[in-house]
């Protein structure tokens, strides 16, 4: 059964739920462990106490902030449990907002929200109600010692959640300038026929990993003392002509018709 990482409440007007989170996605990634290089026997992180100038267990480990340099306030769970908002256990529906307001930038971890004993009418109520009005709920949740914004919306029967980060949080500095460049209408059509030409339902099945899949074949590659197989880099020339490039790739999508982007190589 998977884990669950919350329980609580959904609360919508006078109209009280319980649910449960489960981690909606995580990432499937190549897990290298750290060898030490003589003798590539596994290297251990060890926990040191910089003071006694010694290795300790972690069980002596507590928490600390410093409030100044070298002077640290200890915070323990139990002083964490006392001081935490009624969001702990309580999601209070805020407001509403239609299912395309909130710029996907501040979507931040996925959630799925089970019913919990007891909560299967109100949960099945909510649920209709999202889909019916096409909007989706502002709630406010605590949990993982922090208090986090989120949104709740319907999908496929169920609920699902996402946590956001606050605005303070973007970081909108890093966002580059749009360039100030004129293009032809006669341009911009086939920039359009192109879009049409390469449009087709998302599946997101037909996606797949090729760097994974490309480890992978490295590590068996060399586990058998085989010939690693390089991959080729496509070489990319700069755009001369712009109409002319894309007179060649509508002419290109054309010609390969509308398979679907998953399977689709690049050009």
């Amino acid at each position: 059964m998977a884990a669950t990482v919350w329980k609580g409440f959904i609360s919508f007007g006078l109209v009280s739920f319980p649910v449960r989170l489960n981690a909606a996605a995580r990432p499937e990634t190549i897990r290298f462990h750290m060898l030490h290089k003589k003798d590539e026997s596994r290297v251990k992180e060890v926990w040191y106490c910089a003071e006694e100038n010694k290795p300790i267990e972690r069980a002596d480990i507590v928490k600390g902030f410093e409030v100044k340099k070298g002077e640290y306030v200890v915070i323990d769970d139990e002083d964490l449990k006392k001081i935490a908002p009624p969001t702990a256990t309580t999601m209070d529906i805020l407001q509403f907002v239609k299912s395309d307001q909130v710029d996907p930038t501040y979507f931040e971890t996925s959630y799925y929200v089970g019913a919990e004993e007891g909560g299967a009418k109100p949960y099945s109520l909510f649920v209709a109600a999202l889909t019916a009005t096409k909007e989706d709920a502002i709630a406010k949740l605590s949990m993982h010692n922090r208090e986090h914004v989120v949104l709740i919306r319907a999908s496929e029967g169920a609920l699902v959640l996402h946590t956001l980060y606050y605005p303070n949080e973007l970081h909108k500095a890093n966002r580059s300038e749009t360039p100030k460049a004129k293009y032809t209408a006669k341009e911009l059509e086939l920039a359009k026929g192109l879009v049409s030409q390469l449009t087709a339902p998302f599946k997101p099945q037909e996606f797949h990993d090729e760097y994974r899949e490309n480890v992978e074949r490295l590590i068996e590659q060399k586990r058998k003392g085989g010939k690693i197989t390089a991959v080729k880099q496509p070489r990319k020339a700069p755009v001369i002509d712009l109409m002319e490039a894309l007179k060649r790739s509508v002419k290109a999508a054309e010609s390969k018709g509308k398979k679907p982007a998953g399977k689709r190589k690049a050009a």
